[in-house]
């Protein structure tokens, strides 16, 4: 039997979002399909993923098996996908983002993200490199001058054609959040950010319940989403931040002590960190028993103590740092 996950709902539509979801980010090609059918019967009804990733095919060729063998029905789902940088072109959205939903076998996303703001690249043509990453054709970085309003405005119209049901936004701050918010007609129901026991933002997270705009976690687990290099990254000669320059959470004294007084484990005790203040969260996994395993970290409480002892490890350390990508873009301010 699959376990069931708490949901939230979205003050744009309604829409019930699972708590925890599955990140697709960094599961190989080779296992992608299988993951998600696994993942499925596991019990997830939620997967955070992106054109980026370079896996979206395999992601709808195992959705495309698990729902020929009637173990769940499409509507029961919560896909969620990204305009990536490369697309942010009004007149490139909707391109992409059919091509994204035929990748993924499916009519609709549930939620549709853009992606790593306020950074844009010029488009690359799919033809010539796919997913594009962060580069052109040539190996640079090329910016585009598209203003963000303008991309906004294609991401709400892909909402009147039906192939996105709600909207959202990754990595904004506050000030960039906050002029969004004055010409959106349709509000972002979601902010996705980098947080952890290492980075709460605490502030932003205040800021996007006053706006109504549910926060969806990423880099849960702190260092250990940067153990390895990226499929496309050396993370370490880009001089990104790395799990060299932090304890890891998962092995933490603090998180140690937390898990063993709730016999549970210590990632389990750092999503339930997240998820008891119904903040949503992605932890990615190519093993079943590990899918259980955060499935399952709802299904107990922290203590106010607790809650308060996680908080204290706050340094404000933050790991995804793409301003290395371009110095003159504080993307994260």
């Amino acid at each position: 039997m699959s376990i069931k996950t708490p949901t939230v709902k979205l003050s744009t539509t309604n829409d019930e979002m699972p708590l925890v979801g599955m990140g697709m980010w960094k599961v190989p090609n080779e296992v992608c399909a299988n993951t998600v059918y696994e993942a499925i019967k596991a019990g997830f009804r939620m997967f955070d993923s992106s054109s980026d990733y370079g896996n979206e095919k395999e992601s709808g060729e195992g959705l495309r098996r698990a729902l020929d063998e009637g173990l769940v029905k499409r509507e029961e789902l919560f896909i969620v996908s990204k305009l990536w940088n490369t697309y942010k072109q009004p007149e490139q959205a909707e391109i992409q983002i059919r091509r994204q939903l035929q990748d993924w076998q499916t009519e609709y996303f549930d939620l549709l993200i853009m992606s790593i703001a306020p950074r844009m690249s010029v488009t690359v043509d799919p033809a010539v490199s796919y997913p594009p990453g962060w580069f052109n054709a040539e190996g640079k970085i090329e910016l585009d001058r598209a203003p963000l309003h303008k991309t906004w405005a294609a991401m709400e119209k892909l909402v009147s054609l039906k192939l996105a049901k709600n909207i959202g936004v990754c990595n904004f701050g506050g000030q960039l959040l906050a002029d969004l918010m004055t010409y959106a007609e349709i509000p972002p129901a979601v902010c996705q950010i980098e947080s952890h026991a290492y980075l709460r933002q605490q502030d932003l997270v205040e800021l996007c319940e006053a706006y109504g705009i549910r926060i969806m976690a990423f880099s849960t687990f702190g260092p250990a989403r940067y153990v390895l290099p990226r499929r496309r990254f050396v993370w370490l000669e880009l001089g990104v931040p790395s799990a060299t320059q932090v304890d890891s959470l998962l092995t933490h004294p603090v998180i140690t002590k937390i898990a063993e007084a709730h016999h549970v484990t210590t990632g389990q005790v750092l999503l339930r960190w997240f998820t008891q203040r119904n903040i949503v969260v992605i932890p990615k996994t190519i093993k079943p028993e590990r899918m259980v395993e955060n499935l399952k970290s709802s299904t107990f409480d922290l203590t106010e103590e607790d809650i308060e002892a996680i908080n204290g490890l706050d340094k404000g350390f933050r790991m995804g740092n793409t301003k290395v990508f371009d110095p003159r873009l504080a993307i994260y301010a």
